[in-house]
């Protein structure tokens, strides 16, 4: 039986190999090497080697903050350290003040961080409290 879950912004699809089959679209098997990285695609294949024409981070090689981005991958996907990429804080914090400098490539509405984005949000609604509470009060 096929069904949909929704996890907060996301909704998540488990089909079954016959509805998916009745829908005339064929499941891709994981296993499948065609793709040339065991079916996974992606940017890192199996050897550790970055495919940068991978559409899912070609996008993020473009100026204005492309070769930070680009150090700060390559270095995550080298990493040998057991909790990977913490030997990459300099470069990851490069690409931020990059993302940071650069608000109009790089602007909230680009997927930045909910928590701070809720945070600030929290802050308003404590500020208009405590007007409303000041004013109540006089």
């Amino acid at each position: 039986m096929s069904y949909c879950v929704d996890e907060g912004k996301d909704k998540i699809f488990f089909v079954t190999k016959e509805d998916q089959a009745a829908a005339g679209t064929p499941l891709q098997d994981p296993e499948d090497e065609e793709d040339g990285f065991g079916g996974a695609g992606g940017a890192v294949g199996p050897d550790g080697q970055i495919d940068w024409d991978c559409p899912c981070i070609s996008g993020m090689l473009a100026p204005p903050c492309g070769d930070q981005f680009k150090a700060a991958f390559q270095c995550f996907v080298s990493s040998k350290e057991e909790e990977k990429g913490s030997d990459c804080i300099e470069e990851f914090k490069a690409m931020q003040e990059c993302f940071a400098a650069n608000p109009d490539e790089y602007g909230p509405d680009r997927g930045g961080d909910d928590a701070s984005a809720n945070a600030s949000g929290a802050d308003d609604d404590n500020a208009g409290a405590a007007a409303s509470s000041a004013s109540g009060s006089a």
